[in-house]
């Protein structure tokens, strides 16, 4: 019963993550996609800590592979010019930190990394800031507005 109890759960989680996906804008990707890496990182510190090697390899690379097949390929350096190149050398750096911090267990590599990645989460959200709402009085302002003509004048 707990095992059927899991698997629906599961099943839940994976169904409300693909509406999530499938409704977000382009923005919202981006987060969600730092948001997993922030997630697999803070794992395999603590894997490491506790020993878990095969857990701790396994959370590096589902990091490393947020990098590879999400933030990379999202990157358009022909038209976001010396931002994306950066952007692309950044995400190159943080691969090579993930990779060290495997091979050499070292949790001060995934700190370095986590913290890029909480920098980079912060400047995307300030990127996309709420258009702030009209009042009603904002309404009734637009709806007095004459139409513009477009024949003679």
């Amino acid at each position: 019963m707990v095992t059927k109890l899991k698997n629906a759960l599961s099943a839940y989680g994976r169904d409300r993550l693909e509406h999530e996906v499938d409704s977000a804008s382009p923005h919202k990707l981006v987060c969600m996609l730092f948001d997993g890496m922030l997630a697999y990182i803070s794992r395999a510190k603590m894997f490491m800590q506790q020993g878990q090697i095969a857990d701790k390899g396994m959370t590096i690379s589902n990091a490393i592979a947020v990098i590879e097949q999400g933030l990379r390929p999202s990157l358009d350096i022909e038209r976001s010019g010396e931002l994306g190149a950066n952007l692309d050398a950044l995400y190159d750096y943080m691969l090579r930190r993930l990779l060290y911090a495997n091979l050499h267990n070292d949790v001060a590599a995934l700190d370095e990394v986590h913290g890029l990645v909480s920098q980079l989460r912060e400047a995307w959200n300030a990127i996309e800031q709420p258009r702030p709402a009209t009042t009603v009085a904002d309404d009734a302002q637009i709806a007095e507005r004459k139409p513009l003509s477009y024949g003679r004048v």
